[in-house]
């Protein structure tokens, strides 16, 4: 019986490996190099690793402390907020981004930011808020879990011997929660490389000036150039596969530690 279940696992794979032959095959190992080394797609490579970055690292900034009070803390409304936080994960990018498209616009958000030169609409800014709206729930997600994983135990016994609440969270919460916060970054850095819908909405698509990685294969695509199309895309398949390795390292690490981060004997 079980090996009746071999046949949708076959066929799954078959047609993930048939999608990267199509993608490697279709044209010339030159002509992908070529793409590759050519001005645009520099550009778009740099930008892409420059915001989701900058996403990442404002998640973390604010992901982590919400993590943690999430995970240590009952509130009225917590149930609200876990649905407000959660949102993004099911909500269409593409809607998101309309929506940020009318938040920072000049009629709500953009005429106050505007005064201190910070203008966010179809600018490279742009593209980091809206990598940072989709980034930040998978972070909070994976931290929250790490956090409840640790026994607050710890804490009290920390606190007891005359640590402070910061020198407990830094010292004590977050090296025992660490492979957990260090999976969500990774997470995180993945779906702000590969975000597409919400940062056409608000950085736009203008070439050298907002094209990431995924708006330039759009651009690409869309004007017939499919070598540069499908430079990018190897490109952001190989920093997936980069991800998704260390990914695994992280948890293969974590799998010989015990869940409050204690070495398991």
């Amino acid at each position: 019986m079980t090996r009746l279940f071999l046949i949708p696992l076959i066929i799954i794979a078959l047609f993930m490996a048939a999608v990267l032959a199509a993608l490697i095959l279709q044209v010339s190992a030159t002509e992908i190099w070529q793409a590759v080394s050519s001005a645009e797609t520099l550009f778009a490579l740099r930008l892409s690793l420059t915001t989701s970055l900058l996403a990442v690292s404002l998640s973390i900034v604010l992901g982590v402390p919400a993590a943690y009070f999430l995970a240590r803390k009952n509130f009225f409304g917590k149930a609200v907020m876990d649905a407000v936080l959660d949102l993004p994960l099911v909500m269409t990018p593409l809607v998101a981004g309309v929506g940020m498209l009318f938040l920072f616009g000049q009629q709500w958000l953009g005429g106050a930011l505007a005064h201190f030169g910070l203008r966010l609409i179809f600018s490279p800014w742009g593209a980091v808020v809206a990598q940072t709206f989709i980034a930040a729930p998978i972070l909070i997600r994976s931290c929250r879990s790490a956090f409840e994983a640790v026994d607050p135990r710890y804490e009290l016994a920390a606190e007891t011997l005359g640590l402070s609440s910061f020198g407990v969270f830094f010292l004590i919460t977050l090296p025992l929660a660490r492979q957990g916060l260090l999976s969500g970054a990774i997470l995180a850095w993945a779906r702000a490389l590969g975000e597409f819908g919400a940062t056409l909405m608000v950085a736009g698509a203008t070439r050298f000036k907002t094209t990431t990685l995924p708006i330039s294969i759009y651009l690409n695509i869309s004007s017939g150039e499919l070598d540069l199309a499908l430079a990018c895309s190897w490109l952001l398949l190989f920093a997936g596969l980069v991800l998704l390795v260390a990914l695994k390292l992280v948890g293969r690490t974590r799998n010989h530690r015990s869940p409050n981060g204690g070495v398991q004997l």
